[in-house]
């Protein structure tokens, strides 16, 4: 019999809030998180920020937090909230293992050295700047703050990273590698540069509207808002939680992934790549598409993205499920994405409240799916959280009610 894998934790870092509940209560209320931020050499912009340096200060010292990049500050938190959440773990840190996403890893780091090397010269380069500007910083600032020595990675499948990080969490405590694995993504692109090429690819709004910029489905739509934060799980091996007594807040029950191999940035407009991965999921989960009550869409707010989800989902049979997408709310995390959407999705199932799109006030006549526009009062046991990213790479995680036996 496969091991089952459940959720006992929750941490998140957002512009919307820090920790589940604040997220939570603000997804619900509607709130945004975008403000306009000026960029260094391009000028003002939108984009949804963290203000989170102060409690990691409190949380892990100064002298740490410096030794943190701004992406690894955020993991770390999210995932020292997670852990709270979850409680005594019960088990050795050598069974105790990361897995997190991030597309960009120590942008900033890497920025800062770059500007100090032509500015003031090689010697002044930081020696802490290798270390924190590699992909995996985040991951390695979370493992060593919070004492992890069990298997740890990272994965960079630019926004599907968070969600294919969970998937492979979820297949180290299958395989019996650990007994639990911390698991999604950080993300702290707002470098200049990483905006500049996004903005040079066409890929984010020059919308100033910080109400309405990030408006997923809707007609209007013109690019994605970049956003910045962390989402964290605690994964565990489900004998494990329920000999320790734990709180089972939803299960992972499916994992699926596939590459449409079609585009450099463009996802395939048939949907059908998107659609493999869905479907895997749900046939990892054993589930058919009329067991699931409610979809997280990847949806980022930019014209082919969206309708090409849609695409995907009508393909896998999912047209008429609940659809929202929180990036509304909370902005388009890229590698965090799917960290931060799998957090909603859990408290979704969990708390039998699904989230909605806050922004969607003329929805795309091409794109016809049940989309939610209030929170919907729903208590469903199957729920689907999507990740799409550049190069084509497509994730699905199906999470559960846990459901004895």
């Amino acid at each position: 019999m496969r091991t089952r894998v459940v959720v006992t934790g929750l941490g998140v870092v957002s512009s919307i809030g820090i920790g589940a509940d604040a997220f939570w209560s603000a997804l619900l209320d509607g709130v945004s998180g975008a403000r306009l931020v000026d960029v260094e050499g391009i000028g003002t912009i939108t984009a949804f920020t963290v203000d989170a340096d102060e409690v990691a200060r409190e949380r892990f010292g100064q002298r740490e937090v410096r030794r943190m990049d701004r992406a690894g500050r955020m993991a770390a938190l999210a995932g020292a909230l997670a852990l709270d959440e979850a409680g005594e773990l019960g088990c050795a840190p050598e069974r105790v293992g990361a897995v997190l996403g991030s597309a960009h890893g120590g942008a900033e780091t890497l920025m800062e050295a770059h500007r100090t090397f032509l500015e003031r010269g090689a010697d002044r380069v930081s020696p802490f700047s290798v270390a924190l500007s590699l992909q995996n910083s985040p991951v390695a600032a979370m493992t060593r703050m919070l004492g992890l020595r069990g298997p740890s990675g990272s994965c960079g499948t630019a926004c599907a990273a968070g969600t294919d990080a969970i998937g492979m969490a979820v297949s180290a405590i299958r395989d019996g590698r650990a007994d639990v694995m911390l698991a999604g993504g950080a993300e702290a692109p707002l470098s200049p540069v990483v905006v500049a090429g996004y903005l040079q690819a066409g890929a984010l709004t020059r919308s100033t509207d910080t109400g309405s910029a990030s408006r997923p489905f809707d007609a209007h739509r013109d690019g994605f808002v970049m956003g910045e934060g962390a989402g964290v799980l605690v994964l565990e091996n489900r004998d494990h939680a329920l000999a320790r007594g734990a709180t089972i807040l939803a299960e992972i029950a499916g994992y699926g992934s596939s590459c449409d191999a079609a585009h450099l940035t463009d996802p395939d407009p048939d949907g059908t790549g998107a659609a493999r991965a869905i479907t895997a999921a749900l046939a990892d989960a054993g589930l058919a598409p009329a067991d699931i009550g409610y979809v997280n869409a990847h949806a980022t707010s930019t014209p082919a993205g969206d309708v090409a989800e849609a695409a995907a989902l009508t393909r896998a049979g999912l047209a008429g499920a609940p659809v929202s997408a929180t990036k509304a709310s909370h902005g388009h995390g890229l590698g965090a994405a799917g960290g931060m959407e799998a957090v909603a999705t859990v408290l979704a199932i969990h708390r039998g409240v699904l989230p909605h799109t806050r922004s969607l006030a003329d929805p795309d006549p091409a794109i016809t799916l049940d989309h939610i526009t209030e929170p919907r009062t729903l208590n469903v046991d199957a729920a689907i959280s999507n990740s799409f990213g550049f190069g084509g790479h497509n994730a699905t995680l199906v999470l559960a009610r846990h459901i004895h036996p």
